[in-house]
């Protein structure tokens, strides 16, 4: 036996509005990616000490050299330009997943840190960032002590 479902028009005009949002929200490609799918950030990982924030970016495939860090108050931007390979007559790709070009990812910092004493190495496709937390940002311990009560 079929259940009736009694129509209401204006829970479908708030599902369609609802479903409206979510695409405006998502923007026309998506957050990262490029016209044909493929995503143009580079994975990063930020965690922080007491002393620092560090962060760990995978770039495949690149050189130290062409790779770019710069930081701007709590602004940090990477970028860089994954060289193409030059075409070969007569090659027909099957699939062409490795994406060349430039890049480039910026984040805010969870605390303030000092750009000139930074620090970055770059092995095996991984990128990391050591930057030291200002004087201001490292916690400070404040002993307590006991006092005696006067009689």
């Amino acid at each position: 036996m079929t259940e009736l479902t009694r129509w209401q028009p204006f829970r479908e005009m708030r599902r369609m509005h609802s479903m409206l949002d979510r695409l405006m929200d998502q923007s026309f490609f998506g957050p990262g990616l490029d016209g044909d799918g493929y995503s143009t950030l580079i994975p990063v990982d930020v965690y922080q000490t007491d002393d620092e924030v560090s962060i760990k970016a995978t770039v495949p495939g690149l050189k130290a050299e062409d790779i770019h860090i710069s930081v701007t108050g709590d602004t940090l931007s990477i970028s860089g330009e994954s060289k193409s390979e030059h075409e070969e007559e007569g090659r027909e790709y099957f699939v062409r997943e490795r994406r060349m070009g430039s890049f480039s990812r910026s984040m805010t910092l969870p605390v303030g840190v000092d750009g000139d004493k930074a620090t970055a190495d770059f092995e095996d496709g991984i990128l990391t960032i050591t930057l030291p937390k200002v004087e201001a940002e490292k916690p400070k311990m404040i002993s307590v002590k006991t006092v005696k009560a006067k009689k």
